[in-house]
């Protein structure tokens, strides 16, 4: 929260979807209003914006594996907050990859799409992930005391962040995972949410993140014999 704090009001709600869906940065940056189903509570993952050779375009989430996700009303609220305050904006960008085509097959597979994107940047533009983590997201990490400001790292004055890859966007969806399986959350389901083939993936990434693991287990058989 206090990273959230720190960061400008129309990047924020990208907490929220980060830590309240456990979306990627790509799928998070994707997201479009159409997207999300505030009657069902749910968000089907459909797309993410992914960069090719510095350039962006749309294309399927990690693995080409699309999902849906429970939408908690919290997050739905603060879903509808933002998009009061910024209205989604259509954004049309190439699919999969945003290279000339060289056949008709290709032209007609990576014909530019629109989606109206629920987060974009101040030139109403989806946002490279490059920017955002240079520029709002380690800032708001230093605002929040995570890392250390930026320092000279050289005579030529450049300036560069401290190393903080376990910082990074990914931390949010780690924090949604963690979250998930210390409520009681299955593997399975979890896996699904996730975009993950294997829960046993799930399960060796993410059970190292549940620092009460066994309490359960044990409170069940005290129950029993007491």
């Amino acid at each position: 929260m206090a990273v959230r704090a720190a960061m400008p009001e129309r990047y924020r709600v990208l907490v929220e979807i980060g830590a309240g869906l456990g979306l990627r940065q790509g799928e998070a940056l994707g997201l479009s209003a159409e997207d999300i189903d505030f009657a069902k509570e749910v968000v089907p993952i459909r797309r993410q914006v992914k960069m090719v050779r510095t350039k962006l375009c749309f294309a399927l989430p990690k693995g080409r594996k699309v999902r849906d996700v429970p939408l908690p009303k919290s997050v739905a609220r603060t879903i509808q907050r933002h998009m009061e305050l910024f209205a989604p904006v259509p954004v049309t960008l190439p699919w999969d990859d945003p290279s000339p085509p060289e056949t008709p097959v290709d032209a007609k597979h990576r014909r530019p799409r629109t989606y109206s994107l629920l987060v974009t940047g101040r030139e109403r533009k989806a946002i490279n992930r490059n920017f955002f983590n240079s520029y709002v997201w380690k800032p708001a990490l230093a605002g929040a005391g995570v890392i250390a400001p930026l320092q000279e790292s050289d005579r030529s004055g450049s300036r560069v962040w401290e190393p903080s890859r376990e910082h990074g966007f990914h931390a949010l969806r780690h924090f949604y995972a963690s979250e998930e399986l210390e409520a009681g959350e299955s593997v399975v389901s979890l896996a699904r949410r996730l975009g993950h083939s294997d829960p046993g993936f799930t399960l060796r990434k993410y059970s190292h993140f549940l620092p009460r693991a066994g309490v359960r287990g044990t409170a069940a058989i005290d129950a029993i014999f007491a």
